[in-house]
């Protein structure tokens, strides 16, 4: 079974993520950006899921966690939530 560790800031709209991304590619930090901008509950952790296997999350989102380079930022990727900015951390 596959495992994958990612980070995420979620955000409402795309043009948002977007603008948030190119703060990234600037050098900003993410767990800040998370902190202070993600609507989901794990922004409070910098935008931490932790560990979680393949299946788990939405078709979209496992689709880029389990296929996308690591280390990368991926997205905006629209799911029903709103649009995500995801970064992987690992997976096994």
């Amino acid at each position: 079974m596959a495992i994958a560790s990612a980070v995420h800031i979620l955000v409402k709209t795309e043009e948002e993520a977007q603008k948030l991304k190119e703060k990234l590619a600037k050098g900003a930090d993410f767990s800040a950006l998370a902190k202070k901008h993600s609507i989901c509950p794990s922004g409070k952790r910098g935008g931490d899921l932790g560990e979680f296997r393949k299946g788990q999350m939405v078709k979209p989102f496992d689709q880029v966690v389990f296929t996308k380079p690591l280390y990368k930022v991926h997205g905006p990727v629209k799911t029903q939530f709103g649009y995500h900015l995801i970064k992987i951390l690992y997976r096994k």
